[in-house]
């Protein structure tokens, strides 16, 4: 397996999968103090968002995988992230998305998180993937859905949490 200690960079039609840039984190504090993040852990301060800022970011180093900024190609602009990644309380790799608001309903979460579990399959070697979705999270469990995500209702949850488990592969 190739170690990487940044993220790589993924292509697709419309969008770059990119490093983390300090400038990202701006655009995490902003979803982070809106309703927008019931989803993805809720409400955060600037130095908890900061924390899992880093996280994601130091994920490569250490385990050859994280998280990438989701970029649309023809503008540069960011429209949010996604994530390979195993913190210490998730039991298994996880692939999870979040997009900034108004980027919803085009289809860029779908393109960004079949580029990064595809990576994930075939660069991490991954033999499993799994996303951790809140059971009133209709987006995403229909994007787990369609990415080809089995719902595993025997799996284990970070900490025990009543979330669905979307097992891929």
């Amino acid at each position: 397996m190739q170690q990487f200690t940044v993220a790589p960079i993924l292509t697709t039609e419309r969008l770059t999968l990119r490093p983390q840039r300090r400038s990202d984190f701006d655009l995490l504090v902003e979803l982070y103090t809106t309703d927008r993040s019931r989803f993805v852990g809720g409400y955060r301060s600037r130095a908890e968002v900061w924390r899992d800022f880093m996280n994601s970011a130091g994920h490569w180093p250490i385990l050859g995988m994280g998280g990438w900024a989701i970029d649309i190609s023809a503008t540069g602009q960011c429209i949010g992230e996604v994530a390979i990644c195993q913190p210490p309380e998730y039991p298994e790799i996880e692939i999870g998305w979040v997009l900034f608001d108004g980027f919803e309903g085009k289809g860029f979460a779908f393109e960004a998180a079949t580029a990064a579990r595809d990576w994930a399959r075939d660069t991490l070697r991954a033999t499993s993937l799994v996303s951790y979705i809140d059971p009133d999270n209709a987006p995403s469990i229909k994007l787990a859905q369609r990415l080809g995500g089995q719902l595993d209702k025997a799996a284990a949850t970070p900490n025990g949490d009543a979330c669905l488990v979307f097992r891929y592969w």
